[in-house]
C-alpha cells in the first residue's frame, strides 16, 4: 500500500491572500461579525483611530481574540500568542496581526470593566435575534476555583500576629541601617537592606488591606492571595473559590446573566439573580424556578410579590421526606388566637420571638399535656413538651410548596437540568475551565462574561447555522446605533 507523504518546500502551501485562510462556513467568520456587532462605547472602550502617540493594537481585534480563545479553552496569554502565529482561524481573525502575550494580558487587565459588559451585549443580541423570550427563567451556581491556594486563607488574627511580626521586621532594618550609617563599614549591602525594607512596606501594605475585608465584610477567613474569593466545597473538595451564578432562559437554554460571587452558598442570590436578568429583558418573566439550594422564603417572597410565578422546592420536597403523623403540618394553626392546635387537640400558645431571625416559637400550653398524652416519645420527648417553629412569611412558604407540587410547575421544573446544568457543563468541559486565571471580582468576573459569551455564540451556531447566523449579525452591526 502507498503512503501520503508531506512536502514542506511544495510551493503555494496556503492561498495567496490571508481572506482565503478559512472557508466561508468557517464558525471563525460568526465570532468575527459578533464582536464586530457589539457598541464598544457602551463596553467603555474608547475607538479613535486618529489617536495620536505610539500605534496600538485595534480593540476590537483584541476582544475578538479574547472571544475566540476562550470558545476553544485557549485563555492564557502566552497560548493565545502562540495560537496567532500559528493556527490560520487566529490569523485570519486578527488579519495577520501577532500580539505579544505581555500586549494580551495587559489589555484583558487594563478592560475589566468593558469585559465584564460582553455578555450583557450577547444576550441583546440574542433578544434582537428572538433566541431569548424571558418568559421562564431558571437559575443555579457552580463552584470554580479561584487563582489562589487554600493554605493562604487564614483568620484575622493571623493577619494581626503577621502585621506585628512584620513591624518588627522593619524596625530592625531600620536599626540595622542606622547602625551601618554609624559604622559606616556594615556588613550588609545598602541595595540589599533597602529591597528588603521596601519589600516588607508592601507586604504590610497588602496585609493592611486584608484586614480591611474583615471589617467591610462578615467573612470569618480571607484569603491572602485574593481577598475576594472564599473556602468552598465541591465535589472536588475545599479550595479557594467563586460561586458562579447564571440565569438561563427556557426557549434555547441561552444565558441571559451570569455573577461570580463570594457567597459560599445560593440562598441569597434568587431575588438577585432573577432582578439583573429581568432589567436586561426590561420585562419580568412569568417563571422563575430553581433548585432546593434557593429555598430561602425571605429572598422567594420578594419574586413572589411581584406576580413572578416561583418554582422552587423546599428543603423536605427535594429531599422526597415522607412527613410524620406529628410533623408541623398536622398541627392546625388558629389566626385568631395565634396559637397551634396539636391532632390531640391541645393548644400550642406563642412563647416568643427569635428577632435576629424573625421565628415565632409556640410551645404546649401545659407540658403536663404532653407527658400524659399517648403519643408522648413520638410526637416529642422534650420535658417542656413539643413546641413549634413558625416563620414570619409562614403562609408565604406554604403557598409556595403548594405551587410546586403543580402539575404544570412540576413539568417546568423537570427541565430545569436540561437547560440550566447545560452551561456548565460546556464551561467546565468543552472549555476547560477548572480554575479562573485573573484574580480579584473585577477580573473573575470579566473572565465569567467571555465564558458564558463563548457559550451562547456556540449555542446560537448550533440553532441557526454558521450561514444563517453570519448573515443576520452582519445586519445587526449595520443598523444605526441610537445615541
Amino acid at each position: 500500500m502507498a503512503y501520503r507523504c508531506g512536502n514542506r518546500y511544495q510551493m503555494d502551501l496556503l492561498p495567496p491572500s490571508i481572506e482565503e485562510y478559512v472557508a466561508d462556513n468557517d464558525p471563525v467568520r460568526v465570532y468575527d461579525a459578533f464582536v464586530d456587532a457589539l457598541d464598544f462605547h457602551e463596553l467603555g472602550i474608547n475607538i479613535n483611530p486618529h489617536k495620536v502617540g505610539n500605534a496600538e493594537y485595534d480593540p476590537k481585534s483584541m476582544v475578538k481574540l479574547l472571544v475566540y480563545g476562550y470558545s476553544y479553552g485557549v485563555k492564557s496569554s502566552r497560548k493565545l500568542e502562540r495560537e496567532c502565529h500559528h493556527n490560520t482561524a487566529f490569523i485570519w481573525l486578527m488579519g495577520g496581526l501577532k500580539p505579544d502575550h505581555k500586549t494580551i494580558a495587559e489589555f484583558r487587565r487594563r478592560n475589566k470593566k468593558a469585559l465584564k459588559k460582553v455578555l450583557r451585549h450577547c444576550a441583546q443580541v440574542c433578544i434582537k435575534l428572538k433566541l431569548i423570550t424571558g418568559n421562564i427563567l431558571f437559575v443555579d451556581g457552580t463552584k470554580i476555583r479561584a487563582s489562589a491556594g487554600r493554605h493562604r486563607t487564614h483568620d484575622r488574627s493571623y493577619y494581626e500576629k503577621l502585621l506585628i511580626d512584620i513591624d518588627h521586621r522593619i524596625e530592625k532594618l531600620l536599626a540595622d541601617c542606622e547602625t551601618a550609617d554609624q559604622s559606616e563599614e556594615g556588613t550588609l549591602s545598602y541595595v540589599t537592606m533597602d529591597k528588603e525594607l521596601t519589600k516588607n512596606q508592601n507586604l504590610k501594605e497588602r496585609i493592611k488591606e486584608t484586614l480591611s475585608f474583615f471589617t467591610s465584610s462578615d467573612r470569618k477567613q480571607v484569603n491572602q492571595t485574593d481577598p475576594d474569593c472564599a473556602m468552598m466545597h465541591s465535589v472536588q473538595g475545599s479550595h479557594a473559590s467563586y460561586n458562579v451564578q447564571s440565569v438561563v432562559d427556557d426557549e434555547h437554554g441561552l444565558i441571559v446573566q451570569a455573577e461570580a460571587i463570594s457567597d459560599t452558598n445560593d440562598m441569597r442570590q434568587f431575588a438577585r439573580q432573577i432582578d439583573q436578568a429581568n432589567e436586561l429583558l426590561e420585562a419580568p418573566c412569568k417563571v422563575a424556578c430553581a433548585d432546593a439550594g434557593y429555598a430561602d422564603t425571605v429572598e422567594l417572597e420578594k419574586i413572589d410579590e411581584k406576580e413572578i410565578q416561583v418554582v422552587v422546592p423546599s428543603q423536605r420536597q427535594a429531599l422526597h421526606e415522607a412527613e410524620s403523623p406529628f410533623s408541623k403540618s398536622h398541627f392546625i394553626y388558629n389566626k385568631e388566637q395565634d396559637c397551634y392546635i396539636c391532632p390531640e387537640g391541645h393548644r400550642l400558645l406563642y412563647s416568643f420571638t427569635n428577632k435576629r431571625k424573625g421565628k415565632r416559637q409556640y410551645r404546649m400550653e401545659d407540658k403536663k399535656l404532653c407527658h400524659s398524652c399517648q403519643y408522648f416519645g413520638q410526637c416529642t420527648k422534650a420535658a417542656r413538651g413539643r413546641n413549634i417553629i413558625r416563620l414570619r412569611n409562614e403562609e408565604v412558604k406554604l403557598k409556595l410548596e403548594a405551587q410546586y407540587e403543580e402539575e404544570s410547575s412540576q413539568k417546568i421544573y423537570a427541565r430545569r437540568k436540561t437547560r440550566v446544568e447545560h452551561p456548565f457543563g460546556h464551561i467546565k468541559r468543552s472549555l476547560k475551565t477548572d480554575a479562573f486565571l485573573l484574580r480579584g471580582r473585577d477580573g473573575v468576573q470579566a473572565e465569567t462574561s467571555l465564558l458564558a459569551t463563548c457559550f451562547n455564540v456556540a449555542r446560537m451556531i448550533t440553532i441557526l447555522g454558521v450561514g444563517t447566523l453570519l448573515e443576520k449579525l452582519v445586519a445587526l452591526s449595520m443598523l444605526p446605533v441610537a445615541v
